[in-house]
């Protein structure tokens, strides 16, 4: 018994944990935990840092062995120790790579580091991104769907006014159904929104794992939008600062291929035993490259790599012009939004308001047809939701502003 009560508080445990609310900053962590595109990016980096360990380094010693001078005619063929010319060798090999040469590869190896660190920021602010239009998606799903609970109070209520006026002997015997054709529009309008919120639900858990599910706690964040400052730091968005890296591998490939131009060297040293007769020798040989051709062989190389780094610059001007056309667009309609955020709380809202209270009010006097109530009510539920979606496409604006080249960027 004790240990089922042990097991069933462990099973308790798990659903308390399962269900405690998420947060729009819990969210963000969870995902930046549990993301598999990040961990891809973290092994990339931690790849590229284990490369630039041995980047420079010199190639591999290789040993040989052989035999010089084996007689194949003769009296003496085969035989390795007739002949004195005959030596069994046994020796060491060294390449070594000019030092222009070892010098780049270690550059652009480091660079290759910063490169894979800038991928890495990339998914950072693409997976914060969506997982706070994900979370902001969702909150104001069922900001929407807790508007259709209230108007499904008041069409209740409705319904048993139109009830007691039809038994009082006043209203025309179709106004009875009329709140029952009311709560069915209701209910598909419900309807469309609990399946936009079960797609919102398995976008989170998409993003970060079964808590995607848990009850949502809190508001969205307050996300302060400077345009001026985003309009002189728009450089620094991640995908225009992965050029920099970018751009130093690129030089580094450079002039490791101008490197090449210069000539490598190599050393051997064998040891070479003799018949017993005979004394044993040691020889030691020097090699040098002859980049003789470079036209044909090393020039093209260089040019390459440098149309290379003359792609990575125009790659960045085309991005930076894009995303600065981007940056324009959004704060545009951040402040479109703003404006008709606050005229749809204010003015639009009490008009609608009024006017359900008039038609109410006339309803009730018997003065307004059901109908006229009914459409009023209807301009009531569309304006209220309308200010839902405005304070959702702002916010989901303010997001993007802020996660792309605001403080989330940096």
């Amino acid at each position: 018994m004790r240990n089922l009560s042990l097991l069933l508080f462990f099973i308790a445990s798990l659903g308390l944990a399962h269900a405690a609310p998420l947060t729009f900053s819990a969210a963000l962590d969870l995902a930046e935990r549990q993301s598999p595109g990040l961990a891809a990016q973290q092994a990339r980096v931690d790849a590229a840092q284990l490369v630039a360990i041995s980047a420079d380094a010199l190639p591999d010693p290789k040993l040989f062995l052989g035999i010089d001078n084996l007689p194949i005619t003769g009296a003496d063929r085969g035989n390795p120790n007739r002949d004195f010319m005959t030596m069994q060798k046994v020796g060491v090999m060294q390449e070594i790579p000019n030092a222009d040469k070892r010098h780049a590869r270690a550059e652009a190896a480091q660079a290759g580091v910063e490169v894979s660190r800038a991928g890495r920021r990339i998914e950072q602010v693409k997976l914060r991104n969506e997982t706070a239009q994900a979370w902001l998606r969702r909150y104001y799903l069922e900001q929407r769907i807790a508007v259709f609970d209230a108007f499904d109070q008041e069409n209740r209520l409705l319904a048993e006014a139109v009830r007691a006026r039809l038994a009082a002997g006043r209203g025309d015997a179709g106004d009875a159904v009329m709140p029952g054709q009311e709560a069915a529009q209701l209910a598909d309008r419900r309807d469309d929104l609990e399946r936009d919120l079960a797609k919102a639900k398995a976008e989170l858990r998409r993003l970060i794992g079964a808590q995607g599910d848990a009850p949502l706690a809190g508001d969205p964040p307050t996300l302060v939008i400077d345009a001026n400052a985003y309009r002189q730091d728009v450089h620094l968005h991640p995908e225009l600062a992965a050029f920099g890296p970018a751009s130093d591998k690129a030089a580094a490939e450079v002039r490791e291929a101008q490197a090449a131009k210069k000539s490598d060297w190599g050393v051997e040293v064998a040891y070479q035993q003799r018949a017993p007769q005979y004394s044993d020798m040691v020889s030691i040989q020097f090699t040098f490259d002859l980049p003789i051709f470079t036209g044909t062989r090393q020039e093209p190389r260089i040019a390459a790599m440098q149309m290379e780094e003359t792609r990575i610059a125009a790659e960045r001007d085309a991005t930076l012009r894009m995303h600065t056309a981007q940056l324009d667009n959004d704060l545009a309609d951040h402040a479109a939004l703003t404006r008709q955020l606050e005229r749809g709380r204010g003015t639009s809202s009490s008009l609608a308001q009024q006017r359900v209270d008039l038609q109410t009010a006339g309803y009730q006097a018997g003065k307004v047809d059901l109908v006229n109530l009914l459409t009023a009510r209807r301009e009531l539920i569309d304006q209220r939701l309308k200010i839902i979606d405005l304070e959702q496409q702002r916010q989901m604006v303010a997001g993007k502003l802020y996660f792309s080249y605001g403080e989330g960027a940096l």
